[in-house]
């Protein structure tokens, strides 16, 4: 036996989840080029101001999305952990 509503709604939760690995990967691409600028003259790979001004832009647009600000606070976080993670990297490689 089947349930077709089911179905419907993994198919969209499915595209919803592509859209979201697209959307990270195009993130990050932009992100390692800001790495590569930052390691390039000699900016630090993390920036704490730029930080919270991204976590309370995220809180904001939670907010009127509907979406708990704290789930996405810490969604941000971990993005932001492994952006600083690439720069890290992306500056210990330059010569």
């Amino acid at each position: 036996m089947t349930d077709e509503t089911l179905a419907e709604l993994r198919r969209s939760i499915d595209n919803i989840d592509a859209a979201l690995i697209f959307l990270l990967a195009e993130r990050f691409a932009t992100t390692k080029k800001v790495g590569r600028h930052k390691a390039a003259v000699g900016l630090p790979p993390a920036d704490p101001e730029r930080e919270a001004e991204q976590i309370a832009r995220f809180r904001s647009l939670a907010q009127t999305a509907g979406l708990d600000t704290e789930f996405s606070e810490k969604f941000l976080r971990f993005v932001v952990d492994e952006v600083i993670h690439h720069h890290v990297k992306i500056a210990s490689d330059q010569p």
